[in-house]
């Protein structure tokens, strides 16, 4: 058996400023990185452990994910497939900004770069399936994956054989910030089983939702 986990990282000081960071580099907040000190201290009291922890190195994530790794002594690894979407000219623009503009960006087919220059719904797709394919290369065991929300959401449409479709005209995956997925793949059955979606330890009241970054 793969016992994949897949981490959000914690708030970042993008989220804090409430814009759409994509793969532009922001740093935990100070509230993030107590998230990721509150999550690693509960799966350490519960003996929840990984054999390797892979992250994306985008700062959000790469800090959460060391905060775990040196908790839970982890080996850790980086790779940039599983960096933030890419969002073209959308990124560092704030998410009021982006939902007045006209036309909205709600409705680009699924083969359409975002924000000009970004990746379309099918390149983040095709990257989420490489990412996911990586790990079931790797012997079974338990792994941890700390990415981001968009990236996050394809992953899960590759598992569960969800095609891309216009933008936000298919299922939407919530993952607040350090909210986890538990998945696990039986090489054998070759069968899929989603454990949980977007739990969460010890998450305060009004903590930001958002679905990217």
């Amino acid at each position: 058996m793969h016992f994949i986990t897949l981490l959000r990282h914690g708030v970042s000081e993008g989220n804090s400023k409430g814009v759409l960071q994509g793969q532009l580099d922001y740093p935990l907040s100070p509230r993030g990185e107590k998230q990721a000190h509150s999550l690693a201290s509960f799966w350490k009291s519960t003996g929840i452990n990984f054999d390797l922890i892979i992250s994306s190195p985008l700062q959000r994530a790469s800090q959460t994910a060391q905060v775990i790794a040196e908790k839970l002594k982890v080996p850790l690894e980086y790779d940039a497939l599983w960096k933030e979407r890419n969002f073209g000219q959308l990124q560092g623009v704030s998410i009021d900004e982006i939902n007045k503009r006209d036309p909205p960006v709600d409705f680009l087919h699924p083969y359409q770069p975002i924000g000009i220059y970004g990746e379309s719904q099918l390149d983040l797709y095709t990257r989420a399936s490489q990412a996911i394919q990586n790990i079931l290369w790797l012997p079974t065991g338990s792994y941890l994956v700390v990415s981001h929300g968009a990236i996050l959401n394809k992953v899960l449409y590759v598992i569960m054989g969800i095609t891309p479709q216009a933008h936000y005209h298919s299922p939407i995956f919530h993952f607040n910030n350090t909210g986890y997925a538990q998945l696990r793949y039986n090489s054998v059955s070759c069968q899929w089983a989603v454990l949980c979606v977007n739990h969460q330890v010890g998450l305060e009241e009004g903590s930001d939702i958002w679905q990217y970054d």
